[in-house]
């Protein structure tokens, strides 16, 4: 694959996470209100996964994949899908889909400081202001609604954390681990993987099993929606960037999704859009341009050569 092929695959990736993800908020919100949690995200990810491995295989992609492997798209599609998403979908039914985007946007801090923690990255500058911006950026769009906690709510603000905790946590696993050669069929298994375990943790809850056919008509385009762009396309251009790109940049889909969220919001649900929510909008994508950005510091690296300067 060439260079100019790659970096546009690269930017539609980007925009893949950016701006699906930053809708299935919405579409969970909406699914959610009538199918129980762990029923709905075994149906997406079962069937998105399925759908995967007949496209790989129409494609001729490579479907073996050893012992090892197949263990790490288990453990990522766990971390991922069935506690990272399902968990996170349950906590939708206390929380608004809105707020519980804006404590996804903690996801590029939690990143950064478990490669320190575990691999002893050096936390740049950089991505020190840029994640500053994005939680201040956040701040401001949490101040300006006030919030009335309940029992259940304050349970499911804790719950995100840990949903945010445990993605962040499988992004760094697997930039490293060993999985299947193709993105694709990773993402297939990964899929197929967490689906079944959803599947049983439905059935262990007792959630009651309905028929699609008897969902309302925005449930079943939510769905749809869900499935294929979602979980087809943006998970699998996430799992391509994990392997491209460094982590802490692909995290910064969390400052992003909050964004679309709102611009969703306004458009689909008619809510307002205040000058509080755009300025924060507006800190939220400087942050994201600070962690991306290639360029250097210039007023650092003047900073650094007035000292070697004076130091000779």
């Amino acid at each position: 694959m060439g260079k100019p092929k790659k970096g546009l695959l690269i930017i539609l990736s980007f925009f893949a996470i950016y701006v699906i993800w930053g809708s299935t908020y919405l579409m969970n919100k909406i699914v959610v209100t009538e199918v129980p949690p762990f029923l709905l995200a075994a149906i997406r990810f079962l069937t998105a996964g399925v759908l995967i491995m007949i496209i790989s295989k129409l494609l001729k992609l490579p479907l073996r994949v050893s012992r090892p492997q197949l263990i790490n798209c288990i453990i990522a599609g766990f971390l991922f899908l069935v506690y990272g998403n399902g968990v996170f979908v349950w906590a939708l039914k206390y929380v608004d889909s809105g707020f519980a985007a804006l404590i996804a946007a903690t996801q590029p801090l939690f990143v950064i400081f478990l490669m320190r923690i575990f691999h002893g990255n050096t936390i740049k500058t950089k991505s020190l202001i840029g994640v500053g911006l994005g939680m201040f950026g956040m701040y401001l769009l949490i101040s300006q609604d006030t919030l009335q906690l309940t029992p259940e709510s304050i349970i499911g603000i804790g719950m995100l954390f840990s949903c945010v905790l445990c993605w962040s946590s499988a992004s760094i696993f697997v930039s490293k681990a060993n999985l299947p050669s193709h993105f694709f069929v990773s993402t297939g298994y990964q899929m197929i993987s967490a689906g079944t375990i959803l599947a049983i943790g439905s059935l262990a809850f007792g959630e009651p099993w309905t028929s699609p056919l008897l969902w309302s008509h925005n449930a079943q385009i939510a769905m749809v929606l869900l499935i294929i762009f979602g979980s087809i396309v943006a998970f699998t251009a996430f799992n391509y960037l994990l392997k491209e790109v460094s982590t802490e940049k692909v995290s910064t889909s969390a400052y992003v999704n909050p964004v679309i969220a709102l611009l969703l919001g306004w458009y689909v649900l008619d809510e307002q859009i205040t000058l509080q929510s755009m300025i924060a909008a507006g800190i939220l994508l400087t942050g994201v341009y600070f962690i991306n950005s290639k360029k250097k510091m210039v007023i650092f690296s003047r900073f650094k050569r007035n000292l070697k300067a004076q130091e000779n």
